[in-house]
């Protein structure tokens, strides 16, 4: 296999724009606050986005599966990192931002591919969620924000390796848990400190006005659980990084998954250098037949011979 990056779910037409889809309105989930005009704040609308994000993911994976993206082998892989992840997360439990669930998204969505992270990280919450009896209001945020985390670490170049690629990991997984913390600290933020305080949500407010409240939320709230998931995430994949990374691309390779730049059916293989067509073989020429004189090779022709010019000369000197 070449050293491309392999994809477990491949990207085909109908799959990226559902993938594109689940995304947008996963944005939406996310950013209500600063488009809602109303003054009513509640929290009956997470039933309809926890439905809405289990079919989104449903719906990623049953294009996947309809367009022949996706596979057995596949899917038990996503089960396995899934049930991995899961058992990971109550090691941490979030304390003091420590989130050790983000070492399998970052590193298997690195590894198998966008598609494949997508589904990867909200299959990852909901199963940690119903092992650890932790499901919420929360949880669709989580589902969505562990997908782009899982997402975005498949979206990386592809060609980086060695140290490099440890390095763009761990840069990368320190934006994205912060990214990750700001994104969670939102979801919450409208419902948190009520109405009356500088840093609440004000409902049909600007979006400059509430974006300026909930920055100061988050700095005076949440610097010290992003910087510990920051740093948490960034130290795993430098001390297990490589070894998981080899280990996921050997699975990888055995499970026969394809590069993610050929998702396309693979055509023939070419070969370097195509045989010679043995020629026919050459038939021995026939071997020359020597200049057999006409005359017989006697005493009385070699005596002609000899004769016959002086029989010529004798008649011109006559003549």
């Amino acid at each position: 296999m070449s050293p491309a990056e392999v994809s477990a779910v491949h990207l085909r037409p109908r799959t990226r724009v559902v993938l594109a889809a689940a995304s947008a309105v996963g944005l939406v989930i996310f950013l209500w606050p600063l488009v809602l005009r109303t003054e009513a704040v509640a929290v009956d609308h997470v039933p309809i986005a926890l439905s809405v994000v289990l079919v989104m993911v449903l719906g990623v994976l049953l294009v996947a599966i309809t367009d022949g993206g996706i596979g057995v082998k596949a899917v038990a892989l996503l089960g396995l990192l899934a049930a991995v992840g899961a058992v990971l997360r109550p090691l941490a439990a979030g304390t003091a931002g420590i989130e050790t669930v983000f070492l399998p998204l970052v590193l298997g969505g690195r590894v198998l591919g966008p598609g494949f992270g997508f589904v990867l990280g909200s299959t990852t919450l909901f199963a940690s969620a119903l092992l650890t009896g932790g499901v919420g209001p929360w949880l669709p945020y989580q589902m969505l924000a562990a997908s782009w985390v899982a997402m975005g670490a498949g979206l990386l170049p592809g060609r980086v390796r060695g140290r490099r690629e440890i390095w763009m990991l761990m840069g990368y997984a320190v934006v994205a848990s912060v990214v990750y913390g700001l994104a969670m600290n939102f979801s919450f933020w409208p419902f948190q400190l009520g109405l009356g305080t500088d840093l609440s949500y004000v409902p049909g407010a600007p979006a400059a006005e509430n974006l300026q409240r909930f920055a100061l939320f988050a700095l005076a709230t949440s610097v010290v659980w992003e910087i510990g998931r920051a740093l948490t995430t960034a130290a795993g994949v430098a001390l297990v990084g490589r070894a998981v990374l080899a280990t996921l691309r050997r699975g990888a390779t055995r499970a026969g998954f394809r590069p993610a730049r050929a998702a396309s059916p693979p055509s023939s293989p070419r070969t370097t250098s195509s045989p010679q067509t043995p020629s026919s073989p050459r038939t021995p020429s026939s071997p020359a037949i020597p200049n057999v004189p006409d005359t017989p090779d006697t005493p009385s022709a070699r005596d002609s011979r000899g004769r016959e010019p002086h029989h010529r000369a004798e008649g011109a000197h006559g003549s």
